[in-house]
């Protein structure tokens, strides 16, 4: 009798390490799978976003001034619909100077368009701004943005720049234009100094540079050759002045090296 009970108590025993056994390896081997999957994810995740194929490293911001005008009998002058507007001009690098399926592009857009900070004088909108009327107050309504903006992509030597272009080496930049309208109307200036069609307007309308303060966002999106896609993030502060000089000057020309780098998403 007391035999059969040490056979069932050894029997029990063995059931029990044996099986605190299996859930222990159960366990080693459930964790090193884990981190195996971690370190592969992470390894690709690493090498997706260091395969840095296209980047932003430098923006053009020029800004000045226009408004629209009546001479009055009085030797005065009214200013209607005075105008701030920055043109900017997005310098895409596509890392060599060899093109490749991996570094051109088969289409390109801005979405995300957002205004994060508003001045508090005038209504800003952001236009597509043609790169022929680059830093002129020439902007056409019909290429306001809203919440996005579509390129088309060309391979072909010349191009209509009225229209949404960029060619597919990147050798163009995105060109935008950030207008601020109506920053004062039926504001009445002598006529003892000349007026120019500029930034000194601000000056001579009496306007702070702190009132015009403004950011705003838009996320640039790529796709290459290869059907690899890409987007990248970028933030823009209207540019006025600086230490030095400022739009009061007649234009304020401000050149930013923001080293953005491009990740792929899919």
């Amino acid at each position: 009798m007391k035999t059969n009970i040490k056979k069932i108590i050894f029997v029990l025993v063995f059931i029990f390490l044996l099986a605190l056994l299996i859930w222990l390896v159960n366990i080693v081997y459930t964790s090193f799978m884990n981190k195996l999957s971690f370190e592969n994810y992470i390894d690709r995740i690493f090498v997706k976003n260091n395969n840095n194929v296209f980047s932003i490293d430098k923006i053009v911001l020029f800004s000045s001034c226009n408004s629209s005008t009546e001479v009055n009998s009085n030797n005065t002058t009214t200013i209607n619909d005075l105008t701030q507007y920055t043109d900017i001009a997005v310098f895409i690098n596509n890392s060599d100077d060899e093109f490749t399926m991996e570094n051109t592009l088969k289409s390109i857009s801005i979405k995300d368009i957002s205004f994060n900070a508003l001045p508090s004088l005038g209504t800003p909108n952001l236009y597509y701004k043609s790169l022929t009327s680059f830093a002129t107050p020439d902007v056409s309504e019909e290429n306001l943005l809203d919440t996005e903006l579509d390129f088309s992509v060309s391979s072909a030597d010349e191009v209509d720049f009225s229209k949404p272009v960029l060619f597919n080496n990147c050798a163009n930049p995105i060109t935008l234009s950030y207008v601020n309208s109506d920053i004062k109307s039926e504001y009445t200036i002598s006529n003892s100094s000349s007026i120019v069609y500029d930034g000194s307007l601000l000056k001579n309308c009496n306007v702070l540079l702190s009132d015009l303060r403004c950011s705003f966002s838009f996320t640039v999106y790529i796709e290459n050759n290869l059907d690899d896609k890409f987007k990248c993030p970028v933030y823009i502060d209207v540019p006025l002045e600086n230490t030095t000089s400022s739009i009061y000057d007649g234009s304020f020309t401000y050149v930013y090296n923001p080293g953005y780098i491009f990740y792929e998403y899919e």
